[in-house]
């Protein structure tokens, strides 16, 4: 009788193991083995981490091993189990992978297909083309749209994190991290908290040393709670801070902001007027126009809160460093709205900066971070279940860069952004007003705007001799280029040429979902409905990858070195932007702050947010789960990212060598793979 031998690995998580009966069918070409249950008396299969083998007998030869059934029956109390592959191997000695890495819950069943990537078009019998649309059938049922907020990208129908699908739920230990962390932020370690108090009231603007956690000292954090009042760690902060997407390059002063050369003239050090140092390309803009009209926190009945629209004018001096030359803290000129200068009072000016780096606070937290790659890479992992089964070669590219993605956003859902959550709590645009920045600002993200290279060109900061230290920028496109050579190498594997795009129906679907659903066919997005060629798939893949990964590490895992210095990044502000020059003291500047509640529930947000998790798989540095045997082109292909990205991430050490802001917020070793916190 021909024996097949079939070994089954548990996962590696806690309570991955179950005590549940297992039974297995084999599913062939010519015929389909008994349903067997797998067990081996006296051992206790199935254990975390176990690896088990079993020996199937048939009577006759099954044909080529396409499909195997797997069955979870209760034993006595039902158990999880987290089912990372079967093999099979045959009686001709051929072993057949079957990947899984999913969970088996309750008395369930699932169907798994061998791990070759197979497009659409190239499955011929009908025993595969059914499960594989058996499969997408499946899964269209159990990720569903939901629309969250109206004119946001849509969501995950589910309420709670509990109430996802268990295959995208947090791994235990992952829960555990988010709670400790959540635990660690709602508690704020305020025993450590001493209050914000100004010293040498009479001369010097000091803040006493404060931090949420003072044992944690890091470089960057330690020489901005130094530096902060200082222009050049101002200025430094557009390229290089956790919000490094806001300077512009000035072609023409904008007629809402009349800076005058007389106004700036002092500031400018190569004896050319402001309109000739603009002709230079030596000015530079950040307007925070968006935040014209969002509602102030009102969420507290006794502490009014304000927000800013400020207009910022940066100058590149000889030094190459980026200043701040003036700076008008609302959108409409007027005689109740002047333009600060470095040569007004120092109180005038500190304040006038205080209120841009609010302003820079928010921006970040709710466009930079939250939409533009927590919301929109949710988008992209939705429209992938749903569209793409396992078995398709996207799926397994794209599968490691959308891990606990759904899962962190609807913790968010539940904890951050919701009514009475941290935003709430701490920030300024709590009480409704994130939610307008979110429907405010989906009015300019296209899809060009994800396109690394497109967004720094749109900008006009592409030039490295104009801007020479925007690190954020250099490394953005090392890296940008690096991953989308991986995907090229990848895509040009499985793809031999455009038409096999064309005709691949549920890529075409994973694109159109993108855009019809998960960005509701707006208009102004521009996202494309379908692919016509490699190059087009290339692009889109590349911007999903480098969204979940690269971008969002940049803007991310910053948090606490720029935001934990309350001065450096004030979530709200306790009176109103000044009106007139003249009135700044270091008395209004302390009334201006957020107090120690809101300074508290901040410290803790920017702290936990900017936490790597022990469990974090590093960019490039993973394998396709969800492929066996993997193909020569693949490993060489796998392999010579690896490599860029080790020399990417060499470079930068190198240059960070020395250097007392060093920037690491871009380097491979240090970006993950998914958004995951």
């Amino acid at each position: 009788m021909p024996a097949y031998t079939v070994t089954v690995a548990t996962g590696y998580q806690w309570f991955a193991g179950t005590d549940d009966y297992i039974y297995i069918t084999l599913v062939g070409t010519e015929q389909c083995s008994e349903r067997t249950l797998l067990d081996k008396p006296l051992y206790n299969d199935f254990e975390r981490g176990a690896v088990d083998s079993y020996d199937i007998r048939v009577g006759e030869d099954l044909g080529d091993i396409v499909l195997v059934k797997i069955e979870k029956k209760k034993y006595w109390v039902l158990d999880d189990w987290y089912c990372r592959y079967i093999t099979v191997k045959t009686p001709s000695g051929d072993y057949v992978e079957f990947p899984c890495f999913r969970w088996l819950v309750n008395d369930k069943e699932v169907v798994l297909r061998d791990g070759q990537a197979h497009l659409p078009q190239d499955d011929k019998s009908s025993l595969v083309k059914q499960h594989r649309q058996k499969e997408l059938d499946f899964r269209r049922k159990t990720y569903r749209w939901k629309e969250w907020q109206p004119g946001f990208p849509m969501s995950i129908d589910a309420n709670r994190h509990k109430d996802l699908p268990r295959d995208i739920q947090f791994d235990s230990e992952k829960g555990v991290d988010f709670v400790l962390n959540y635990t660690k932020l709602t508690h704020s370690n305020t025993k450590h908290i001493q209050n914000t108090t100004f010293a040498s009231r009479s001369t010097q603007l000091e803040i006493t040393k404060i931090s949420i956690f003072w044992k944690v000292k890091l470089i960057t954090s330690k020489y901005v709670m130094q530096h902060w009042k200082e222009d050049f760690m101002f200025g430094y902060q557009f390229l290089n801070g956790c919000n490094p997407v806001m300077i512009q390059k000035c072609t023409k002063l904008p007629d809402k902001f009349p800076v005058t050369n007389e106004m700036v003239s002092v500031s400018l050090e190569r004896e050319l007027s402001l309109e000739e140092e603009i002709e230079a390309g030596n000015i530079f803009i950040a307007d925070y126009e968006m935040l014209d009209g969002i509602s102030p926190n009102s969420t507290d009945p006794c502490t009014l809160q304000y927000l800013a629209a400020p207009i910022c004018l940066l100058y590149k001096n000889d030094q190459n460093k980026i200043l701040p030359i003036a700076i008008q803290l609302a959108q409409t000129p007027g005689e109740d709205n002047p333009i600060f200068l470095p040569t007004d009072s120092q109180y005038d000016w500190l304040l006038a900066k205080i209120w841009v780096r609010s302003s820079d606070f928010h921006f970040h937290q709710t466009v930079t971070h939250l939409l533009r790659t927590h919301l929109i890479t949710e988008v992209f992992a939705i429209a992938m279940f749903r569209q793409l089964p396992a078995v398709h070669p996207v799926y397994k590219l794209l599968i490691p860069h959308i891990r606990f993605t759904i899962a962190i956003n609807t913790k968010a859902r539940e904890q951050l952004i919701c009514e009475c959550g941290i935003f709430d709590k701490a920030n300024a645009t709590g009480g409704g007003g994130h939610v307008q920045l979110v429907q405010k600002a989906m009015k300019s993200l296209t899809f060009r705007s994800l396109c690394f290279p497109d967004m720094i060109k749109a900008r006009g900061v592409d030039s490295k001799e104009e801007l020479p230290t925007y690190f954020y920028r250099d490394d953005g496109y090392m890296v940008w280029e690096a991953t989308k050579s991986f995907v090229s190498d990848v895509v040009c594997i499985y793809y031999t040429g455009d038409e096999k795009v064309q005709e691949d129906e549920e890529i075409q679907a994973f694109i159109k979902d993108v855009c019809s659903f998960g960005m509701q066919d707006f208009d102004h997005c521009e996202f494309p409905k379908s692919v016509k060629s490699r190059e087009d798939l290339i692009e889109y893949l590349t911007v999903i990858v480098f969204t979940a990964s690269a971008q969002h590490a940049a803007v991310n895992f910053g948090q606490y070195d720029w935001c934990s210095w309350i001065p450096n990044a004030p979530p709200t502000m306790r009176r109103p932007p000044p009106n007139q020059k003249g009135l700044a003291d270091v008395n209004m500047i302390i009334e201006s702050l957020p107090d120690r509640g809101r300074s508290s529930w901040h410290l803790g947000a920017v702290w936990a947010l900017s936490q790597y998790q022990e469990n974090e798989v590093q960019k490039g540095y993973y394998v396709f789960q969800h492929t066996a045997s993997l193909l020569h082109a693949l490993k060489v292909a796998m392999e010579k990212f690896r490599k860029e990205l080790a020399g990417i991430t060499s470079l930068i050490k190198t240059r960070n060598e020395g250097k007392k802001l060093p920037y690491y917020n871009m380097s491979p070793d240090k970006i993950p793979n998914s958004v995951a916190v």
